[in-house]
């Protein structure tokens, strides 16, 4: 995949550009979904099949995605993000950030961002370490208390709910 030209701001758009492969990353990292049906039914901006195909191919090209798995058609095939994939999240981080700011959206959905900039980089190293170990297979590092993905969970179910103060 050659970028049409030397320019690492092209070659980054070039890969993650599209509106769909920046939301295919943002369901893998923060809802680990990681299968092409969670994916495609797990999508609550309506992504079609073929366009999901289509991305996970890119992303997989690009060395975004690897893919786990047999190929053959009817198997289950398990993405995964790779060391590429894990530091498109300061990326993803940075434009939820500008959507905080300029865009509107429901409270649920905008409160895992806002507790993410609530807690800051270090939260966000430490995301990025724990997918490490989910995608990567790395060793955790030691700590006490929920990961961060299980925080960034409670923030969302507790948004989501009704009753909760």
């Amino acid at each position: 995949m050659e970028p049409r030209s030397g320019c690492p701001i092209n070659a980054a758009i070039e890969v993650l550009g599209d509106r769909w492969s920046l939301l295919v990353l943002r369901d893998v990292i923060f809802s680990d979904r990681r299968y092409f049906r969670a994916l495609l039914t797990g999508s609550i901006e309506g992504i079609a099949s073929n366009i999901l195909a289509d991305r996970l191919k890119r992303l997989i090209d690009a060395g975004v995605l690897s893919r786990g798995g047999t190929v053959v058609r009817g198997q289950r095939a398990r993405f995964s993000l790779t060391e590429a994939g894990i530091q498109t999240l300061p990326i993803i981080y940075a434009l939820g950030n500008w959507g905080l700011d300029w865009r509107s959206g429901s409270d649920e959905l905008r409160a895992r961002q806002q507790f993410m900039r609530d807690e800051g980089p270090t939260f966000i190293e430490e995301l990025m370490d724990e997918l490490r170990v989910r995608h990567l297979g790395a060793l955790p590092k030691p700590r006490s208390g929920p990961s961060p993905l299980e925080r960034l969970d409670a923030v969302y179910a507790a948004a989501s709910d009704p009753t909760s103060p």
